[in-house]
């Protein structure tokens, strides 16, 4: 009889049990492929870690529009409206845009009574990414589920103390129930703050800043960058590369190489292969209109950071293309100049240093004129190449402002 009361009491448990529905908002391309990796395990990991007395669903839904404007204010009341229309219970939206409230870069912020949480991708940094998006959006649901007051977060810090083994057994690194993330490197370099907002803010709950100003700018900047996915640049750069081994391999021809090679210092090649890859940098920034002008902009500081994000891009893309060309030009030295040659030209003893040697100056040389051909990619394609979805679409605006200027300024001139 006791058998037959519990199991009883077990189906009744198990019948009433509240199913729970959370969504994910990504931007698309790199926000979207992590939330998308992360939401097939967030159901067992809720249920986990979250609340056992439920069963969570765990949907994602990409929308472009979370964030899409330089203001940031609205996201919360964007974020009400999807929950309210796909009838879920919480929603996290995960956003490819910096997010700065009072001055302050913010990594994330919750709202208890509309149970809305929103994510800063870029603000988490480069990596390990897809471990500190999955640690911030359970504690962002925990603060949402349990809520976020003192005597709340009290309370869930003794059931997190309580289940710290099964935490570690699932990767979870943070042991806190007032902070955002598990602390790695990165989060000692830069500490992650809770803010409770005053009441003039209410729509806010709670709030995660950055502790340290220019430390949390350079993490910010990291995580633009790996957001433009610098990687692409270089099949990107097929035409290019071609054109500067051309080149070089023209100039090896020549002795004055040879030559230069034997007499420089290590100063001067490293004065040259930086001014090579800034001439090539800047090139293609003027010549493809990578540049953000702030005119277009309702925020100097965010088109700021983004080119400063096209900087470090392009730089990363040319420091991978040149490094590729010094591998050909060292294979190509190494395998059609004789060593008797080189020693005759320069007109002195020569060792196993001179090859590196005169690959990196023909490299650098060869670099200057991939410069040139570059401007035989549409500006479309390095474009792709060099920007994220965020930035592709900063720039369809900006030419849609451009074209409006000049059609105004026509309208003007005939008028």
């Amino acid at each position: 009889m006791a058998q037959d009361s519990a199991a009883q009491e077990r189906i009744a448990t198990e019948t009433t049990t509240i199913r729970r529905r959370l969504g994910l908002v990504p931007a698309p391309e790199l926000p979207e492929t992590t939330a998308r990796d992360i939401a097939e395990e967030l159901p067992a990991l809720l249920k986990r870690h979250t609340d056992d007395r439920h069963d969570w669903d765990v949907e994602c839904v990409t929308d472009p529009l979370i964030g899409a404007d330089d203001t940031t204010e609205d996201v919360i009341h964007q974020a009400d409206e999807i929950k309210r229309a796909n009838h879920w219970d919480y929603v996290v939206c995960i956003t490819d845009l910096p997010l700065f409230r009072d001055g302050r870069l913010t990594l994330a912020e919750a709202s208890e009574s509309r149970r809305v949480a929103v994510i800063s991708q870029p603000a988490l940094g480069a990596s390990p990414l897809r471990r500190r998006l999955r640690e911030a959006i359970l504690h962002l649901v925990n603060e949402m589920h349990h809520g976020s007051d003192e005597g709340e977060r009290d309370r869930q810090q003794q059931h997190m103390e309580r289940g710290a083994a099964a935490r570690s057994e699932s990767g979870i690194l943070n042991r806190n129930s007032r902070e955002l993330m598990g602390w790695r490197l990165s989060e000692r370099l830069v500490p992650i703050q809770r803010v409770t907002p005053g009441e003039n803010e209410k729509e806010v709950d709670v709030r995660f800043v950055s502790g340290a100003r220019l430390r949390g700018l350079a993490k910010l900047l990291a995580g633009m960058v790996r957001a433009n996915r610098p990687w692409t640049i270089v099949p990107a750069f097929r035409r290019i590369v071609a054109v500067a081994f051309a080149t070089g391999a023209y100039g090896l021809i020549f002795p004055s190489l040879w030559k230069l090679s034997a007499a420089y210092e290590l100063y001067r090649f490293v004065i040259l292969m930086v001014a090579a890859i800034g001439a090539m940098v800047v090139w293609l920034i003027l010549d493809h209109g990578l540049w953000e002008p702030a005119r277009y902009s309702r925020s100097k500081r965010l088109t700021q950071l983004y080119n400063l994000t096209t900087i470090v891009t392009l730089s990363a893309g040319v420091l991978c293309y040149y490094a590729i060309l010094f591998g050909l030009f060292l294979i190509a030295v190494i395998l059609f100049v004789p060593g008797s040659l080189l020693e005759s030209t320069v007109g002195g003893s020569v060792s196993w240093l001179n090859f590196p040697a005169l690959a990196w100056l023909a490299a650098s040389v060869a670099t200057v004129a991939g410069a040139l051909g570059s401007s035989l990619e549409s500006d479309e394609t390095i474009r792709s190449a060099t920007y994220g979805y965020r930035q592709q679409l900063r720039q369809q605006k900006v030419k849609e402002r451009q074209q409006q200027d000049k059609q105004r300024e026509e309208t003007d001139s005939s008028a």
